[in-house]
Formats: C-alpha cells, structure tokens, sequence
C-alpha cells in the first residue's frame, strides 16, 4: 500500500513539474511575441521625434529664438533662453509644451510655441539591394518602398525577410516582407542573401 502511495506521489510530481515547465515555456514565447509586437512600430499612434530630424521652432513674437534646430545625438535641442530640451521620444505638441515651459519660466509670460517637422531623419538600407544606402525619410514608409528606393533586389536577395535595427538600438529583428512592415526614421535595415 505504502509502495503505490509512493508512486502515485511520485507521479503526481512529474506532471506537476511538466505543467510548470510547459507554463514557463508558454510565458516565455508569449512574452518573447509581445516583445517583437512592442518593438514595431504603431502606425496609428502619433509620430515621437528621434535624432537628427530637422524642426522649424517658431516663437511668436521672439524673432530671435525661432529658427530651424536638428535633434542632437542625444536627442535634445539647444534653444535660446530655454536651453537644452529634451526632444527625441515626444511628440511635436509635447515639444512645444515643454519649450513653451521653459520660455515662461525664463524671460517670457505667455511663449507661444509652434513646431514643424522640416526633414526626418534618414533611414539606411544595406545587402542585397542594387543601390545600399543613406535615404529620406517620409511618414507611411514601408519595407517595400525602401527597397524599391535603393533599386530593388539583388538576384542573391531573400525576398522573404529582412533584418531591421531601430534607431537607438543594437538588436536586429527580423521582420518577413510578406507584412511589408512599416519603416521608422533612423532605422538600419538589411536585406539579407538567400541560401541555395
């Protein structure tokens, strides 16, 4: 009797075990997808500003603190008055409030600050496309217009994915073509040679 308790104890602890080993594994691919979901970009969201974009700062009435500025390498701009500000990761609203901010606290009572886009920061394309290389950047880019825009496909190409490195990072994902995957400014995308 003690021996079948024994091994019905014994068993009951295996398939504990490999309930909590496959639940692991379900946590891990799920928290593996949602990081690859998190890390593409969301067409519908707002656009957030990153390095070297190229903005036109307009200050109503301070003729002296508009002008055009470039998002620094470490995603600030150096305005007059207000200093360095953060840019890089907010968007145009959010910039010009922070500007506005600084300029009330500074010299101004009621800074009115308005911002444009001028130029985005370029993406790059490299590996088996005809043309690899620094290109400009506009809003709905997708994977299949950058590769169109450096000539297209080598006949060595993998058609079927390409690796992408978003601007700030040193991790490449793989993205397949078939989604056409939206392109972000500043991204380092490869197309990579296909095995025969």
């Amino acid at each position: 009797m003690q021996r079948i308790s024994w091994r019905l104890a014994s068993a009951m602890a295996g398939l504990a075990c490999l309930l909590t080993m496959a639940a692991c594994s379900s946590a891990g691919s799920t928290r593996l997808a949602y990081q690859e979901q998190a890390a593409l970009p969301a067409t519908n969201q707002p656009y957030t500003l990153h390095t070297n974009d190229q903005l036109h700062v307009q200050v109503y009435n301070e003729q002296t603190i508009t002008g055009d500025y470039t998002v620094d390498g470490a995603g600030y701009l150096s305005i007059p008055v207000a200093g360095r500000v953060k840019a890089s990761g907010l968007t145009v609203e959010q910039l010009e409030r922070r500007i506005a901010a600084r300029l009330n606290g500074a010299i101004l009572k009621d800074a009115r600050v308005n911002i444009q886009i001028s130029t985005y920061a370029p993406f790059y394309i490299r590996g088996e496309v005809k043309k690899p290389g620094e290109f400009p950047y506009k809003p709905g880019l997708t994977v299949a217009d950058a590769v169109a825009l450096a000539g297209g496909y080598t006949y060595r190409a993998n058609e079927n994915r390409v690796l992408v490195r978003p601007s700030g990072s040193n991790v490449e994902l793989t993205r397949p073509t078939e989604t056409n995957p939206p392109v972000s400014p500043g991204d380092n995308i490869t197309v990579p040679e296909r095995f025969l």
